[in-house]
């Protein structure tokens, strides 16, 4: 009997992918694009106040991704990711009522609607109050946003080993990891005019709704390969090509009860790697997510919908990052080189990339669009390197215990984003006020170089310090 074509359906499970990753990003713009025009003549944020928020955002985001990773595990796959989108949905839309909370809170008048909120706070005259409690309620938002966020990484990273062989899963990682950068690009060509038009409050609700949209198609797509009648044989041999885990060769899970402790992952290098090369890059990337309006609009003057030229252009080069799931592909099938091999030349060639912002702040007096094009082309670097980091967890630990892993680095990667985040509002406040002068730059333009050139060498410091632990392909068989 001629043998069945093989089925395509697992793209389709990276195309749902793809949009979760898409909303998440979404959700998490809305502040960063509203707070400098809409927020901060309400409120009266300083740089320090919302760093503070963003930097809380990444500390718990980080706490809740390793315990996310541990759900997931032992929710599995559908069920674990539809709760956390649920949770981040919810977490965005309680944005809007922080104004309403905010008025209630200081004067008592809770039952109003954001137009007499607003004109509720405009009348209190104790700034510092209404500073210190509207952060503390955007805070909270933040945090039932970040514990839903934290599931969306690890949760991906298990469907995509469910459903792709390891040589595969870079690529396809880079498919759905590009929701990141879809997501930044439709934030400032949505998220600004629709703030202008129905306030700011609307856009965290119109944003934060899609999730639930998602949810809908997640909830009847989503089955295992070897349940899902979309999936043919010939298809399903293919995406267990290499499947040794638990020594099974037959489409049945016989280990589906195995866990791996934090304790026990923590004793291998491999874990101390991939958390390592994440602690050091993922603030990286949302400082460009969330400081880069800001940056705009205090260097170059420019509001919130005025920069959303400059925003679309910046997001839209870093759609070349689908290259970073592209390259190990090439080196495995061209060069043989196994997986780990060739995705750690990968992410050499990236790291070496996110250099030029070392020239972004000399060649903004130039144009605008200098340092938005390197910022850009540094934010490609990082989401291939991201790609290709997310599946070195797959190419050395068993599927059990890959959302598991995948939660202790995104609590890494959490940290040092809370690092950079908190510590940019902090200097970008100082360098405000003392004028400060570094490298010839003065001001904030100094705070902002200062904060380019850490950007600049982390990949490669992380490269060097994930090679040095993990210097040959050794995945782990004892779990």
């Amino acid at each position: 009997m001629q043998a069945s074509k093989k089925s395509s359906f697992r793209w389709s499970i990276t195309i749902l992918l793809f949009f979760a990753t898409t909303i998440n990003y979404l959700d998490r713009q809305v502040l960063s694009l509203t707070w400098k025009d809409f927020i901060v003549p309400e409120f009266h944020w300083t740089n320090n106040d919302y760093g503070t928020i963003t930097a809380t955002f990444s500390l718990v985001y980080a706490f809740a991704m390793l315990f996310a990773g541990r759900i997931i595990d032992f929710m599995d796959t559908k069920k674990g990711f539809f709760w956390f989108i649920f949770v981040w949905s919810v977490g965005a839309c309680l944005h809007a009522f922080c104004g309403i909370a905010t008025a209630g809170w200081l004067n008592g008048t809770w039952l109003v609607g954001f137009a007499e909120a607003k004109q509720n706070i405009s009348t209190l005259t104790n700034t510092a109050q209404v500073i210190s409690v509207s952060v503390s309620f955007f805070i909270f938002a933040r945090v039932v946003l970040a514990i839903g966020e934290a599931g969306n990484f690890p949760a991906s990273i298990k469907a995509t080993a469910e459903y792709f062989p390891k040589k595969d899963r870079a690529l396809a990682t880079s498919v759905f990891n590009a929701g990141a950068t879809v997501g930044a690009l439709l934030a400032p060509l949505s998220i600004p005019f629709i703030a202008k038009a129905f306030g700011w409050e609307m856009a965290f609700i119109i944003i934060g709704s899609l999730g639930f949209i998602w949810m809908g198609f997640w909830v009847f797509i989503y089955k295992k390969p070897h349940l899902n009648p979309k999936v043919n044989e010939a298809e399903l041999l293919y995406i267990q090509q290499d499947d040794h885990d638990n020594n099974a060769t037959n489409t049945t899970n016989t280990n589906a009860a195995a866990k791996i402790g934090f304790i026990q992952a923590l004793q291998y290098k491999q874990t101390w790697a991939f958390a390592i090369g994440k602690f050091m890059t993922d603030g990286v990337w949302w400082f460009f997510l969330f400081w880069t309006p800001a940056y705009l609009s205090s260097v170059y003057n420019l509001n919130a919908t005025q920069s959303a030229p400059q925003i679309f252009v910046l997001y839209g080069i870093t759609l070349l990052s689908i290259i970073g799931g592209w390259l190990p592909t090439y080196f495995v099938d061209k060069k043989a080189m196994n997986p780990y091999n060739g995705r750690m030349k990968a992410m050499l060639i990236f790291a070496f990339i996110p250099l030029l912002t070392l020239l972004a702040q000399p060649l903004g007096s130039i144009s605008v669009w200098l340092p938005v094009i390197i910022i850009g082309v540094a934010g490609a670097a990082h989401q291939s390197w991201s790609a290709n980091i997310f599946t070195t967890v797959g190419d050395m630990f068993p599927k059990h215990a890959i959302a598991t892993i995948t939660g202790i680095g995104g609590m890494a990667g959490g940290i040092g984003s809370f690092l950079i985040n908190k510590g940019s509002g902090v200097l970008f406040d100082y360098t405000t006020k003392s004028q400060m002068v570094f490298f010839g730059f003065k001001g904030i333009e100094a705070g902002y170089f200062i904060i380019f050139s850490i950007c600049a060498v982390a990949y490669l410091i992380g490269w060097i310090i994930m090679k040095s632990l993990v210097p040959h392909y050794k995945p782990i068989t004892d779990l």
